[in-house]
């Protein structure tokens, strides 16, 4: 099979790996939302970060639907620096993620994982698709 066509798959899964991991978060904020506050905390406090980290989770969902958009309308899916690129920061993002979630991190950490694992994907998905259609360039 070759690398491209191992790829594809690959890259999906990973992707859905990590949408996933997104909601589950989202369904269940609460713990991670009270790890980032002392522990005597107030109300204001708690809606504060609980605020932030749904405008994360919420920002990440949409980079999600950018890069979903490239990869299921056929411009980026069997681009392989893309395939490549994906696949490494999405399935990190899953790892990451994981620890978020179990291990109740502080929120300021979900920004980094969202900069790099969500931000950066979608942003060469941007340019793949100027290419494509701006352009009217095939990226390779």
């Amino acid at each position: 099979m070759p690398a491209v066509n191992s790829l594809v798959p690959a890259r999906f899964l990973t992707i859905i790996a990590h949408l996933v991991i997104v909601i589950t978060i989202f369904w269940s904020r609460e713990n991670n939302v009270k790890a980032c506050l002392p522990l005597d905390f107030t109300q204001e406090q708690y809606d504060n970060e609980d605020r932030k980290l749904v405008v994360a989770l919420s920002v990440t969902l949409g980079l999600f639907a950018v890069e979903l958009a490239g990869f299921f309308s056929g411009v980026s899916m069997f681009n392989c620096s893309q395939g490549l690129l994906s696949t490494g920061v999405h399935a990190s993002a899953s790892v990451a993620l994981i620890f978020f979630l179990f291990e109740q991190w502080d929120c300021g950490i979900y920004w980094w994982i969202l900069a790099i694992c969500s931000v950066l994907p979608a942003f060469v998905e941007v340019l793949l698709f100027i290419a494509f259609f701006g352009l009217k360039k095939k990226p390779l």
